[in-house]
């Protein structure tokens, strides 16, 4: 690290590139989209406005300061970024916030608008912004030379922004002001690949870091071979695509992150260079397009008939590239639509239901049609409904319709790896929808770096469908991104049958106690009945202080009635019945904060209130919970 600091490591000039050499796009500007869209989101960038997170249409300037936190406004120094402690709020703001700007997701709007339009205005948009970052930003010092991940995905989207201008021949480079632009684009392209090649995540961000570094390693290479050392460069990151593919995400699709969110983000890391790859004449081996392709029906078989996906695990919004400009954009029903093209798979068409421009982007102007000929009629995605690796159980009936019922149940491991960082204290959990209306929902993850308070708490068992026991979670956390002592949890009965589904499983949170609790699960869907069926069994000597959690839908009504409590959403109404027992009380907690109970975030550093019902006794020795949902 001292040697780099001092500038010892690396090459002293970023070599000379051979603008000889030319690669194929994997981004394609023939797309059929309207334009207008994206000269709206395009004009707004220019007049210095942007959405980041909770920050919505907020004035930053144009170009913005690349090294203030756009939320606290702290300018962060331009110290040596490798050590740099972007953790501290004092020194940097908000990290998020400030990385979520240098990503550099609108200099790819902007290119888009230029390639739609031909509007030089849009490209002298992305030179001011470019050099200012470049002036602003000089090579590793500061914030955004902390991260080899957050350099890996800004060189993505300098990717996909030099495709939409043109590549190397583009007429913004055809003057002198141009050429000069070009050189110093593609020389701080070559820094930011020499980057990452010295700072991979090797160790307790040996997760999406890898993956995302890699990934942005291997679009480089394919999108600017103009020098020897990409050749090398290439080979390395395709080899660690390839390991940790199969490393990272389970056989049955499941990403061992245990966080959907980034599920979709690993999907994009994945898609991206295979896409790449392929437009250039390297392939991937049969076993990484096939993980892809399971990780995809892993995503269809959660999602409800709605569209909507449990928002299990840790969520950041974080995208590798944006191309939507579409307000009613669906992340996970484009990747299902990209995943019907590219495996030809008319259940993934049927389960999409429309192509989105993001899959248009990727695949050009063929996009509709090859969408269109994949024959959907009568197609529906063949529900798999046991993930036994991943951890994840379905129940219900009636999928893909109006009459749907839908129980996502969750007996997986809690993170990926040692510290289980992007997991969460929710053994046993579930979620359930009616007709693809989410009544009973993971409420989310809110934020990482804001008080600590609100990061345990929407990570911790209480935030969850589950029981927890005097008042601890299952799992001990270490620190934002740390589980020191983790619950192991797994199935012990799975059976399903036209006439119920029957889920069986356990946990082993609570047995480090004085006096050790296990904690037994059966879940029994009747279809006939429609009826949930739920009966928590802890195994204990003492006395202990239980709770179990329901927490509905922020739309949800919550009315108490005799033995427990109606749900009502639109036209639909569940009833739930609580355990009998004498001792027991139950109590509506919406937008609490003392206890924290009743929130939901949607969205990155953005909460709600949402109602959550808490049923809590004091209970002595072995005992057995009843709880029923009628739908």
């Amino acid at each position: 690290m001292y040697v780099e600091r001092m500038g010892f490591t690396g090459c002293k000039t970023a070599p000379q590139p051979d603008l000889a050499l030319q690669s194929r796009p994997w981004i394609h500007s023939d797309a059929k989209v309207d334009s207008a869209r994206y000269l709206a989101a395009a004009d707004r960038i220019a007049a210095g406005r942007f959405d980041l997170f909770a920050l919505q249409d907020a004035e930053l300037g144009s170009p913005p300061h690349w090294n203030r936190d756009p939320k606290t406004g702290i300018e962060a120094p331009l110290s040596f970024g490798k050590l740099l402690d972007y953790r501290n709020p004092r020194c940097v703001g908000d990290i998020k916030y400030l990385w979520e700007l240098n990503r550099h997701h609108h200099i790819v709007t902007l290119a888009q608008a230029y390639a739609l339009s031909g509007d030089p205005r849009y490209g002298r948009n992305i030179m001011q912004h470019l050099e200012s970052w470049t002036d602003a930003c000089p090579y590793r010092m500061g914030p955004n030379w902390s991260s080899a991940l957050e350099v890996g995905i800004r060189l993505i989207n300098w990717s996909a922004a030099w495709q939409f201008l043109g590549g190397v021949s583009s007429p913004l480079f055809r003057n002198n002001s141009g050429a000069h632009f070009r050189r110093r684009w593609l020389d701080a392209v070559f820094r930011h690949a020499e980057f990452i090649c010295g700072h991979f995540s090797l160790y307790s961000s040996a997760n999406n870091h890898l993956l995302g570094e890699a990934a942005a390693l291997f679009i480089a290479a394919q999108t600017w071979p103009n020098w020897p050392q990409m050749n090398n460069w290439l080979a390395q990151a395709k080899d660690i695509l390839e390991r940790e593919i199969l490393l990272q995400n389970s056989a049955d699709g499941v990403n061992r992150e245990q966080a959907v969110s980034y599920q979709r983000f690993g999907l994009d890391l994945l898609l991206l260079p295979l896409l790449a790859g392929r437009a250039n004449g390297t392939r991937f081996s049969a076993a990484f397009e096939s993980r892809i392709e399971a990780m995809i029906e892993y995503l269809a078989s959660i999602m409800d008939a709605g569209g909507n996906v449990p928002m299990i695990g840790d969520a950041d919004d974080g995208f590798a590239v944006k191309l939507a400009a579409s307000g009613d954009f669906c992340c996970y029903r484009s990747l299902l639509a990209t995943g019907a093209v590219l495996f030809k798979r008319a259940d993934f068409k049927a389960k999409a239901g429309m192509l989105d421009d993001k899959t248009r982007w990727l695949f050009g102007a063929g996009a509709d049609t090859a969408f269109q000929e994949l024959v959907a009629d009568g197609e529906r995605i063949p529900i798999r409904q046991a993930f036994l690796e991943g951890g994840y159980y379905i129940l219900g009936c009636d999928f893909e319709s109006a009459k749907e019922i839908r129980l996502v149940v969750d007996a997986g491991p809690l993170g990926y790896q040692t510290i289980a960082a992007h997991g969460h204290a929710d053994a046993l959990s579930f979620t359930l929808s009616v007709g693809g209306i989410e009544f009973l929902i993971d409420p989310g993850t809110y934020a990482y770096h804001t008080q600590s308070v609100w990061r345990d708490y929407f990570r911790g068992t209480g935030a969850h469908n589950t029981l927890r026991i005097d008042g601890m979670n299952q799992s001990q956390s270490g620190g934002n991104f740390m589980w020191v002592r983790k619950a192991n949890a797994g199935c012990s009965l799975w059976a399903s049958s036209a006439e119920c589904d029957l889920f069986e499983g356990w946990h082993d949170g609570y047995t480090h106690l004085r006096d050790p609790v296990m904690h037994w699960r059966r879940i029994v869907f009747d279809k006939f009945a429609r009826r949930v069926f739920i009966a928590d069994r802890l195994q204990m000597s003492g006395t202990h202080e239980v709770e179990l959690f329901f927490h509905s839908s922020e739309l949800c009504r919550i009315n108490p009635v005799a033995d427990g409590y109606s749900l009502t959403l639109n036209d639909r109404s569940l009833f739930l019945r609580l355990p009998q027992i004498p001792s027991a009380a139950s109590q509506v907690y919406t937008g609490s904060v003392d206890p924290i109970f009743g929130w939901v975030s949607r969205r990155f550093d953005s909460k709600g209130p949402a109602p959550t019902i808490v049923w809590k006794a004091r209970l002595t020795g072995n005992s057995v919970l009843r709880s029923e949902i009628v739908c």
